[in-house]
């Protein structure tokens, strides 16, 4: 299975950009990490409901514009060169339809045959079904679900200690979520000094 995360200009499949994209593969442990600019006619968009996005990112303007990286397009090529040989083409994804559906937006946009199978796996879904398991109730905020990474890192007795957004950061912490959630056991040796709650164990 096939870790990912990206890193984009906004929420906005269409008038936003890539700019970073990571992935693990779990069978093998290999990791791809890689930026690129986003194109000419991407905007810079902020959600109304979190801090700017490029207060999230950690990145300015001219750093996502900058010429002197691979393009979008090239940024995306390469990811799916990556992808082509792996075992199993399904995602992991602490929010699939962002990450999937940014990318299959900007391969149709290019023309690109898409690699990755259409199925990926959740761990918003998956660790809100162990919560609700343990607790008889989900993690609800007002009017929807309040397991984001965060609040998954708790869960599974981590801490959030991230800085701005890298995308390969966010995909050991899902791949390490996912690990404890589903095999009940630690992936990377960096977290070890996060002990598996018992209650997951």
């Amino acid at each position: 299975m096939i870790v990912l995360d990206i890193e984009t200009s906004g929420l906005d499949f269409v008038k936003c950009g890539i700019w970073q994209i990571g992935a693990i593969d779990l069978d093998t442990g290999e990791e791809f990490l890689e930026e690129g600019r986003i194109d000419n006619e991407d905007q810079i968009l902020d959600s109304r409901v979190s801090k700017p996005v490029l207060e999230v990112i950690g990145k300015k303007e001219e750093n996502l514009r900058d010429n002197s990286k691979q393009s979008q397009k090239q940024l995306i090529i390469n990811f799916f060169n990556w992808c082509k040989d792996k075992k199993l083409k399904n995602c992991i994804c602490q929010h699939p339809q962002f990450d999937l559906g940014f990318i299959w937006v900007k391969a149709r946009k290019y023309g690109l045959e898409i690699p990755l199978h259409k199925r990926a796996y959740d761990l918003h879904s998956i660790a809100s079904l162990k919560y609700f398991q343990l607790n008889k109730e989900f993690l609800i905020d007002k009017d929807h679900s309040d397991m984001d990474l965060k609040n998954i890192l708790e869960f599974c007795g981590m801490q959030d200690n991230r800085g701005a957004h890298n995308a390969l950061e966010d995909c050991k912490l899902t791949a390490e979520c996912f690990s404890r959630l589903v095999y009940k056991k630690n992936l990377f040796s960096e977290y070890n000094k996060f002990p598996i709650p018992e209650y997951l164990k």
